[in-house]
């Protein structure tokens, strides 16, 4: 009994205010035996005299040890303790007096019950099920209460039997969402039935027979909110985002209700923002269906008048705190929502309807109207881009207008729509509207009095200038410079003086961005610039001045990038000492300050400006970098119950995983981390083997990212960073030594395999096959052992498998009955990200083949099938084409052994030539060019076959437009091939006049070597034909090499650069013919001969 008493007195102490009490309290409840902490944790939930909060806290102790404990804990204890349990939870649902804890125990054997649903699923804890079916036609509404509570908690209660208790199911909800008496229980029975829809979402049968429970669920929304709950409008917007069909027979009256809720304003925000979030998420999860209904355009209106909902702040413009937008105001989530139904439901749905409403709103006389037509234009460009993009001329100059407009919030919308446009239309919107975008930003970055708007005017500054092609920005560069100096020159007096630093940030990284757009053209006004900001560095050290300092540093970093080495020299040590003595503070500096990120990316580019000199500067960086780079962010695995304690506004992002299950991730502190990670590729790459020393150290802390869930566009920059990194540190170790070379990628290659089977998001995992087949490459033969083959060959057979099923599934989904033309452009971008993922396999293999050669063809064989599937002539021009490729690798790289499934592909490669697409002909033609190379004798009777086919592509009328020019090429550089490897295939010298007409090859600059190196055979060995009577082919020669140098076809690495150098030198020797031959050239030519004989 004592021990229980001191118990009490631990669970009191769990929940004390004082941290020190609370943190001992907890190292104590740790200690105490799993099977201890649940005799414990029943007594306190049965004890009546027990204070109501300690019952609490110990049913929330046990339902989390059950959740996270269970299979070290339970399976141990007798089978009598077991029993006991069960009876335990039950008894006390039945006698417990308070709702509150009534329901926590529910919770508890939820959990228990979840836990004892085996892998067959059988629930072995049957007399839950009869203690539900009695309590749900119970007259105590405290057990129905319990009973639907439990069932929505754990709707897969059933297990193998739900089949069979279908009717009595749908019965029980039924009754329950009809019992006039107990609105509660009309509440529960709602939430429960979705929760039970939610479940079986993949089961489309059970949705339709469920479907006459959505009206009582709709009724339950509507009458829960006017009672101030909105957990049933929650689990509307769960069903609209997981099953959204299931709301298809009542879709009209959910759109009506959702509508209805949105529009009353006796509700709170958070009601109406989550009414507007149902038809939102059915927008991005059921388009197509949506599609049809018209009363959906209902809801433009709504999240405009949303837009509307606007304080009145005399103090606006003034700010110099960029307060963050407040994410719960209705302005934002109106704007947020119309940016997601435009990118949803499409501009061709979107544009029309919103349009007038936009153009009625900018002409109110009331600001708040014009500001939010003006954010809604801003809002819609990335869903409607292309149908806006037909009507931008009349959309920008209108925008314009209201950069002038009277109140200072509304010009401040302009400049949002100004930068968001220059962002979402980049470089379109630049090259049309370059002169009137730039003098109305810089004329509004003048006005003095509404700093807000300046500094908001110069941030729209920074993304028209991010995105503009440099030849348009240096005509204004003068007049920008002028501007931008001036007010920075009256910021910084202002920050002496008042202290406001709000415009000054902007401008500064406005100065930046011209700068790095400028590039070597900001060479003459570096000195206008850099002695203040490395004032501003030295001597804006007061922590609110924390962002001024880092932004400044950046821009510094910058313009030493811009300018170049030369100009930024005398002050690099300076700005090197600047940044150094703002490291050594690094390690005051709190964690969240704004400097670090900036800090980081600062020596990056010093790095970039400094080459192999920032060496030196190594031991001090990478302290604070590997720090940044190591941030663990905390993670967790919630249930509901927990995850409704915890919110978003904390940081926390989270993920439902179904079953009242959700991963949660705080995400402060992520982006730092990517971008520290980014620092190290750039170091890596830029220091090469002066990066050596600290290979090992980034190599242990990359390894692991690659299964690291970041976040969104975090998520993105990380992963690809980290695949990225893994050849260049394979670079940087080689300087070791092989063997170092080897243990290093003995680390990565197991991770790499693993990350290419696992991961679930495509751009990612497109980058990691990437990167493992670069290191496949470097490393060479011997750099996979058997189990790395096994593992590798099942996870690219899936890959193919994958490819194949989901075509199957976009042909089953274009037979559905919402498919439109909508659905139809997702369909495609599905297919080109599963194309994009098909090139990486094709990748893969390539590095596989070129490294390993025969020897990996029975490892090969397994893939053979689902590669020759890939050519058949039914398939999609894609798989044809990567299917060929592959085919292409083996007979380069596994040859003469690759004539062993030449059956296979032949017949494909053969009509593959003619192909009606450019890409499959490439390939088809490509290939023919290596059985001549590597082949082998037995490819002979197809080269000799293939040869006409080829002419014919080479000289049909169209050969040469656009599309057609690469599969063209690569058609006369095989000609050449068989010509060069396999001349008893072919007529040589009829062929080789017009051979030699056709060249040179200008796009593919692969092939173009093959052909110059063919030609230099022919020349060197004085080929009658191709140097013509009396060298009289010599000047054509000569424009050829000439044009070749030009277009770069021919680079000075290339070994027959020094070929050709030496034909031209011959000819030089010869006084007439050299002048014949330089005279038939124009000025481009002649310079592109100079230069290969001065390079070759």
């Amino acid at each position: 009994m004592a021990e229980q008493q001191q118990f009490y007195i631990l669970l009191g102490n769990l929940m004390s205010p004082d941290n020190d009490i609370r943190k001992q309290s907890e190292e104590a409840y740790d200690t105490i035996p799993g099977q201890t902490k649940i005799t414990f944790l029943l007594q306190a939930i049965r004890d009546a005299a027990c204070a109501e909060e300690v019952k609490t806290m110990a049913a929330v102790l046990l339902r989390r040890l059950l959740s996270s404990s269970f299979e070290e804990i339970y399976p141990g204890l007798t089978v009598d303790m077991q029993t006991a349990i069960k009876t335990e939870l039950v008894t006390s649902i039945q006698t417990e007096a308070s709702p509150n804890i009534r329901k926590k125990v529910a919770d508890i054997a939820a959990e228990l019950c979840r836990n004892l649903l085996d892998d067959d699923g059988n629930n072995q804890w049957p007399e839950l099920l009869k203690f539900l079916f009695d309590s749900v036609n119970s007259d105590n509404v405290g057990l129905r209460e319990a009973a639907l509570h439990i069932f929505w908690n754990f709707p897969g209660i059933f297990g193998n039997q739900q089949q069979h208790y279908m009717e009595v199911i749908k019965r029980m909800l039924v009754q329950c969402m009809q019992d006039q008496e107990n609105p509660q229980i009309r509440t529960l029975a709602a939430r429960a039935a979705a929760s039970f829809v939610l479940s079986n979402e993949g089961n489309a049968a059970l949705l339709k027979h469920f479907s006459d429970l959505l009206p009582g669920i709709l009724q339950a929304v509507n009458e829960s909110c006017y009672q101030g709950d909105d957990s049933v409008l929650k689990s509307l917007v769960e069903i609209a985002d997981t099953a959204p069909k299931y709301l298809r027979p009542n879709l009209e009256a959910t759109l009506q209700l959702s509508l209805k809720l949105c529009a009353d304003t006796t509700l709170t925000n958070m009601q109406r923002q989550l009414a507007l979030e149902v038809i939102v998420t059915l927008s991005e999860t059921a388009a197509a269906m949506l599609r049809k209904h018209t009363a959906i355009v209902a809801s433009i209106p709504q999240m405009l008048a949303m837009m509307v909902d606007l304080e009145e702040d005399e103090e606006w413009s003034m700010a110099d705190e960029l307060e963050d937008d407040d994410f719960d105001s209705n302005a934002v989530a109106g704007e947020s929502a119309l940016d997601r139904m435009a990118c949803g439901l499409g501009g061709k749905m979107v544009l029309p309807m919103i349009k007038q409403h936009i153009m009625t709103m900018l002409q109110n006389p009331d600001w708040k109207y014009r500001h939010a037509g003006l954010m809604a234009l801003s809002a819609i460009g990335e869903g409607c881009h292309q149908q806006m993009e037909a009507i931008l001329n009349e959309i920008v100059s209108f925008l314009l207008l209201f950069c002038q407009d009277p109140h200072p919030r509304v010009r401040y919308a302009a400049c949002n729509a100004i930068g968001q446009m220059a962002t979402d239309f980049a470089p379109t919107f630049q090259k049309k509207f370059h002169d009137k975008v730039i003098s109305a930003l810089l004329q509004t970055m003048e006005d003095q009095t509404n700093p807000r708007v300046q500094a908001h005017a110069a941030a729209a500054l920074i993304n028209f200038t991010e995105d503009c092609p440099k030849s348009l920005l240096i005509p204004y560069l003068d007049s920008l410079v002028q501007h931008l100096h001036v007010i920075m020159v009256a910021k910084l007096q202002e920050l002496i003086q008042k202290g406001t630093k709000l415009v000054l940030e902007q401008v500064v990284t406005s100065i930046a961005s011209v700068a790095d757009t400028a590039e070597e053209k900001f060479v003459p006004y570096y000195d206008l610039f850099m002695p203040s900001l490395k004032h501003i560095v030295e001597n804006a050290v007061q922590k609110e001045l924390r962002l001024l300092r880092g932004k400044t540093i950046e821009c510094i970093s910058l313009i030493g990038l811009a300018v170049g080495k030369d100009k930024f020299m005398p002050d690099a040590s300076a700005v090197m000492q600047l940044l150094l003595k703002t490291q050594t503070d690094f390690n005051d500096l709190e964690d969240d300050d704004p400097q670090i990120s900036y800090m980081i990316s600062a020596w990056a580019r010093m790095c970039k400006i400094l080459g192999k000199e920032f060496q030196q500067y190594l031991p001090v960086v990478m302290g604070p970098l590997m720090k940044t780079a190591s941030i663990k962010p905390e993670v967790a695995l919630l249930d509901t119950q927990d995850m409704e304690n915890m919110s978003e506004d904390d940081g926390w992002e989270f993920v439902n995983l179904g079953d009242q299950q959700s991963f949660g991730i705080k995400t402060a502190g992520l982006e730092e981390k990517a971008t520290a990670c980014q620092m190290l590729v750039c170091y890596a790459k830029e220091l090469k083997e002066g990066f050596v020393e600290y290979t090992e150290q980034v190599v242990k802390l990359m390894v692991p990212l690659l299964k690291f869930y970041f976040h969104d566009d975090i998520l993105l920059i990380g992963a690809l960073t980290t695949s990225e990194s893994m050849p260049l540190l394979l670079e940087c170790a080689r300087v070791r030594g092989p063997d170092y070379l080897t243990q290093m990628w003995h680390f990565m290659c197991d991770a790499l395999i693993k990350a290419i089977g696992t991961e679930p998001d495509s751009d990612v995992l497109s980058e990691i096959m990437h990167s493992f087949a670069k290191c496949i490459e470097l490393m060479g033969e011997g750099c996979l052992n058997n189990e790395h083959f096994e593992e590798l060959g099942g996870i690219l057979k899936g890959k193919l498998e994958e490819h194949f099923k989901n075509q199957e599934l976009r042909q089953a989904k274009r037979q559905d009955e919402d498919y439109d033309e909508g659905m139809e452009e997702t369909l495609q971008d599905e297919d080109e990200n599963d194309v994009y993922i098909l090139t990486k396999v094709s990748d893969i293999l390539h590095s596989v083949f070129s490294s390993y050669k025969e020897q990996v063809l029975p490892w090969f064989e397994q893939l053979l099938q689902l590669i020759v599937q890939l050519v058949c002539p039914s398939r999609p021009w894609a798989d044809r084409q990567w299917g060929l490729c592959i085919f292409d690798d083996v007979v380069e790289h596994c040859s003469p052994s690759s004539f062993k499934y030449a059956e296979l592909f032949l017949r494909a490669m053969a009509l593959s030539l003619c192909d009606t697409s450019p890409e499959v002909r490439q390939a088809a033609a490509y290939g023919v060019g290596v059985m001549a190379q590597y082949g082998g004798e037995n490819y002979r009777p197809f080269c000799t076959e293939a040869l006409p086919t080829l002419l014919g592509v080479i000289q049909s009328p169209d050969s040469k437009v656009k599309e057609n020019v690469n599969a063209t090429e690569n058609c006369i550089s095989a000609v050449g091939k068989v010509m060069r490897f396999r001349p008893e295939c072919a007529n040589v010298n009829e062929i080789l006049p017009h051979w030699l007409s056709w060249l040179p090859l200008n796009e593919d600059k692969e092939e173009a070597v093959h052909t110059f190196d063919f030609l230099c055979d022919l020349i060197e060995s004085n080929n009658p034909i191709v140097l013509g009577p009396d060298n009289a082919n010599l000047p054509k020669i000569f424009q050829i090499i000439a044009e070749g140098v030009a277009n770069e076809s021919v680079k000075s690495e290339d070994a027959c650069s020094k070929r050709l150098a030496n034909v031209i030198r011959q000819v030089q020797g010869s006084g007439g013919l050299w002048t014949q031959c330089v005279t038939m050239l124009n000025e481009t030519q002649q310079k592109a001969i100079q230069d290969l004989l001065n390079t070759a």
